[in-house]
């Protein structure tokens, strides 16, 4: 059995729907449903079992999972940059995360991958290095990237990385973001926009060498986040921290023509003030270094940002229903 948390999640239910596209059904998946439309990402994808987060740690704990699993996915965590209780930040991403990590650490047969996030790299001053020597000098910018921080340098002080395997996902856009409200993408909320209004929306720029919407990102497709995710499930014996962008950041103009493309439109871009309090906060670049992951054997190479693009809006946005829900 192979468990991911997080499974009913925007990057964990693509893993879920890639393993059983590789003929790989025996699957848990772990998650909180809640209210919201999460559970339409089920929908498609074929499990063995649903277990709610609240009850799946204490079973963990306990030992009702240590015969039979073969690998533990755990994407699980609250992914936004804006929330601000600090103090659930820390049950929910970084408590939660070394109590299941502290059980299946001994468990050298319980293969465990899991997310880190680029949001530990703060502003970028300290680079993009994902070597391990570079991990303690970071800053985040955002309590939930420090959450993410905070359990990296616990695997790291007691050895837990070196047999699991943390990725630093970076801009991660793609199917399955639907319910993640304002935590969405740039990449969908771009498309809502250009169809309610016939035109993008991108914050100014504030800082010397960067002109409006010139900002950028290291944007990568779910798709291909996945298959980096699912290069390391088969492959054991590497384990550490790992960079999951395409090394090739484009910026938000770039990511805005590539929306009016796939939609058949021209351009119509409005620049507009950032809120009050987020440029100091704001990121103006993000871009993985590749080479680790090179080094580990990934050869595999990423969709560029059109195709990406093209791919989500045409295949996906206009064809689900929840496309149209994203515009409302």
């Amino acid at each position: 059995m192979i468990i991911v948390t997080g499974g009913a999640g925007f990057i964990g239910s693509n893993i879920v729907k890639a393993l059983n596209q590789s003929g790989e059904d025996d699957i848990l998946i772990v998650d909180r449903l809640g209210t919201s439309d999460k559970w339409k990402n089920l929908a498609d994808l074929s499990f063995m079992d649903y277990e709610p987060k609240e009850q799946f740690l204490p079973k963990v704990e306990q030992g009702v999972f240590d015969h039979g699993t073969k690998a533990v996915i755990h994407m699980g965590a609250c992914s936004a940059t804006t929330e601000r209780d600090a103090d659930y930040l820390m049950q929910n991403n970084f408590a939660y995360t070394r109590r299941l990590a502290t059980r299946f650490a001994a468990k050298d047969q319980i293969r465990f991958i899991y997310a880190s996030s680029a949001a530990t790299y703060g502003d970028g001053s300290q680079g993009y290095c994902d070597e391990h020597r570079c991990v303690p000098a970071l800053k985040p910018l955002n309590m939930y990237g420090y959450s993410k921080q905070l359990f990296d340098l616990w695997a790291l002080k007691t050895g837990f990385v070196d047999r699991a395997v943390g990725l630093k996902y970076f801009n991660v856009f793609g199917p399955n973001e639907y319910h993640k409200g304002d935590m969405r993408s740039v990449a969908i909320r771009a498309y809502a926009q250009v169809k309610k209004t016939g035109k993008v929306r991108l914050f100014k720029s504030y800082r010397d060498g960067y002109r409006h919407g010139e900002q950028s990102r290291d944007f990568i497709y779910v798709k291909d986040a996945v298959r980096v995710t699912l290069f390391f499930l088969e492959r054991p014996q590497l384990n550490g921290l790992f960079n999951v962008g395409t090394a090739a950041p484009r910026n938000f103009n770039d990511l805005a023509a590539s929306v009016f493309a796939a939609l058949g439109k021209d351009p119509a871009v409005e620049y507009i003030d950032m809120p009050d309090g987020l440029e100091p906060r704001y990121q103006y670049y993000t871009a993985a270094t590749p080479e680790k992951l090179r080094q580990a054997g990934f050869t595999g190479g990423f969709s560029s940002l059109e195709d990406a693009v093209h791919d989500y809006i045409v295949n996906y946005l206009e064809k689900d229903p929840r496309g149209e829900e994203a515009v409302g």
